[in-house]
């Protein structure tokens, strides 16, 4: 986006994030700002990290995947096996569910060409057996789990990171035994040797580090499926609350202001849109005027990939705030952050409602 105007500068946003916090910081690394996420594909070194049992080394000469469960046939595949196999490649926009969902994490979040060979194909060799459920991907990466904590009937053990999906979205075609990431080697911080790609999936389900492959005939509730990465949302019905509580899915409909550019007078908002569905427009809104149309440019990489947009300003002095909303194609609007879908949500995770940003101008 840098080269859209030339000689233009950068205006901050007023509205910096403040640092992530410790013990956090050790969770979620490489948060490069907005108005550095200049450029189609991120380059991995811009690209966001996040592990959440630390940062494991495996050396992929000795490493294996297992294929267990509820299959007919058990195997155990190594990177120059699962190298032979057919490639496939996806350029797919990975977006941290608690991304804009805690002040200091609003730019998780990045678009890379991932590549690797199908799971379903893997899966389909294996054999799934009738009455299968659920497909569980466990990663390298452990710690300890403590339940009940500080009670007489506290339970800590070791386990290992992990996160299911139903069949029927594991032998989604789109997924990948991924092992490499912008036409280069997976990185280590990325799950080296190979990772689950799972594309218009937040990125939790996008399992890295893998280590095994459990087909079950049972649903899988751990941490990460049951306890933490559950979306908690509230409404009223009659004269009550109504909880519900449901576990992190699918990448929801967003969009966000990226940077404001200014050169010769003249200045421009840009920024970005993605979704489950292809984007057809954005909207910007400075402080309370009406919607604008912005224009969609650069490169439509697919339905699983980020658009950029623009829109040309004429701006006036002083404190502004820019707001975003994306339209897909099925005719779906990127909620306010007043509609019910967000305003009842009580947990950070999936947090998909329009995006402001403040900026000074002169």
């Amino acid at each position: 986006m840098a080269q859209a105007q030339e000689g233009a500068r950068v205006i901050p946003w007023t509205d910096q994030p403040p640092p992530v916090p410790p013990p956090l910081a050790s969770v979620a690394r490489n948060l490069t700002s907005w108005e550095n996420l200049d450029s189609w594909i991120t380059p991995t070194d811009r690209f966001f990290e996040v592990g959440h049992y630390g940062w494991p080394e495996i050396d992929p000469a000795s490493w294996q995947l297992a294929i267990e469960g509820h299959v007919d046939a058990p195997d155990r595949l190594s990177l120059a096996e699962l190298k032979a196999r057919p490639r496939q490649e996806v350029t797919f926009t990975l977006e941290c569910s608690g991304n804009h969902g805690l002040p200091f994490l609003v730019s998780a979040i990045g678009n890379a060409r991932w590549a690797g060979t199908s799971l379903a194909e893997v899966l389909r060799q294996a054999g799934i057996r009738d009455g299968a459920k659920e497909v569980v991907f466990f990663g390298a990466d452990r710690s300890e789990e403590v339940l009940r904590a500080g009670t007489p009937i506290e339970l800590r053990f070791e386990t290992n990171f992990a996160r299911s999906m139903s069949v029927e979205d594991a032998m989604n075609p789109a997924n990948m035994l991924c092992y490499e990431m912008n036409g280069q080697t997976l990185p280590s911080a990325h799950g080296a040797p190979v990772r689950l790609v799972a594309p218009g999936w937040y990125g939790i389900a996008n399992v890295k580090w893998l280590q095994r492959i459990v087909v079950s005939e049972t649903r899988f509730l751990n941490r990460f499926m049951a306890r933490d990465y559950v979306t908690v949302r509230e409404r009223r019905q009659g004269d009550q609350t109504m909880i519900s509580e449901t576990s992190v899915g699918p990448q929801l409909l967003k969009s966000a202001p990226a940077r404001v550019l200014s050169a010769a007078g003249s200045h421009r908002i840009e920024g970005m849109a993605w979704g489950p569905t292809p984007i057809a427009a954005v909207e910007v809104r400075i402080d309370d005027g009406p919607w604008m149309r912005a224009a969609l440019v650069g490169e439509d990489g697919g339905a699983f990939a980020w658009r950029f947009w623009r829109l040309d300003w004429q701006a006036q002095p002083g404190e502004h705030r820019i707001t975003s909303r994306a339209i897909d194609t099925e005719g779906h609007v990127q909620p306010a952050m007043d509609d019910p879908v967000i305003a009842g949500k009580r947990t950070y995770w999936e947090s998909n409602g329009q995006v402001t940003r403040a900026v000074r101008i002169g």
